[in-house]
């Protein structure tokens, strides 16, 4: 369903799992902060109002979306160094198409990035990422009218994890 026909907000509590003793990894891109912070805001206080305990919600940013496949690795990798396991990682980032095919490149590789560390690592990595025309849309999934991404991917993790379990 396209993102225009739901409030991405929207989702009923008694549905998802709750996140009590999980370590969520997040991994903001800093291109397009003003879009990217919100959809943080949106992903740590759905995690929280679900069960995750603050300090089990580690953070980690990376300076575009490009970058947000390989700085989930290194925060998986990282932590699993420190003896944490992460149960999910969510990728946040705002890609807004421009006047030549950077757009398309950039999407195409971060949501295949995504999709192959997931796979490989054998972990809920969330694509928490907007792809949008221009900064309205963006600002109209960030916390507007269509709600906030960052929200949808904090109760996909927690599906996510379950269903892993």
């Amino acid at each position: 369903m396209a993102s225009n026909l739901k409030n991405l907000s929207d989702y009923d509590k008694s549905l998802i799992p709750l996140g009590d003793g999980l370590n969520i990894g997040i991994v903001i891109s800093e291109w397009n902060d003003e879009i990217t912070r919100k959809l943080a805001e949106g992903a740590i206080s759905t995690l929280i109002d679900n069960g995750v305990d603050k300090d089990n919600i580690f953070i980690e940013y990376v300076p575009g979306s490009f970058e947000l496949p390989l700085g989930a690795k290194f925060l998986f990798n990282s932590l699993l160094s420190e003896d944490i396991e992460l149960d999910a990682v969510i990728c946040l980032g705002c890609v807004i198409q421009g006047e030549t095919r950077h757009f398309e490149f950039i999407c195409q590789a971060v949501s295949q990035g995504i999709m192959q560390l997931g796979i490989s690592l054998n972990l809920p990595v969330i694509f928490g990422v907007l792809t949008t025309e221009n900064l309205e849309q963006a600002q109209a999934r960030a916390g507007g009218k269509h709600g906030n991404k960052g929200v949808e991917a904090a109760v996909t993790a927690l599906k996510m994890v379950q269903l892993a379990l």
